[in-house]
């Protein structure tokens, strides 16, 4: 992906990002991420039917990068299953690490393809995907 259009798309997630404010209703599963080396902190609400991630609600405070893998990550996860969802993340976090991944799980993730050469910055584009994986293994003990 060339710089321009992965510019593009951050800044546009972080400027209008998905499904920003939390709702009051019980039948989501709650999370709350921070990183403890700045001020990024993500509330995350999802809400699974039937096996599948119907929605996913956030708030909180973050610089962009983190506001922007949050959002992008809530495009990339609503309408897949859980499994879909767990082998998404760990392509990210794969990804993330600059391990080995496979390109066509991650959508508009792939922005983040070079992150792992900012060190400082990988916690902020993780920080979501980690909130996500909190909720998704609730859930699973559940089932």
């Amino acid at each position: 992906m060339e710089d321009e259009l992965r510019r593009k798309i951050i800044l546009e997630h972080y400027q209008h990002p998905k499904n920003k404010g939390l709702i009051d209703d019980s039948t989501y599963l709650y999370s709350n991420t921070n990183n403890e080396s700045c001020i990024d902190e993500v509330n995350l609400m999802l809400k699974i039917k039937d096996n599948k991630i119907m929605d996913i609600r956030f708030d909180g405070d973050a610089c962009a990068i983190c506001t922007s893998s949050t959002s992008i990550m809530i495009e990339t996860l609503i309408g897949k299953t859980v499994e879909e969802a767990y082998e998404i993340y760990q392509n990210f976090v794969d990804m993330v690490e600059g391990k080995n991944y496979n390109v066509q799980k991650l959508e508009n993730a792939i922005v983040y393809n070079n992150i792992n050469k900012q060190p400082s910055r990988k916690k902020c584009a993780l920080l979501p995907w980690l909130g996500i994986k909190k909720i998704l293994d609730r859930h699973e003990k559940k089932v």
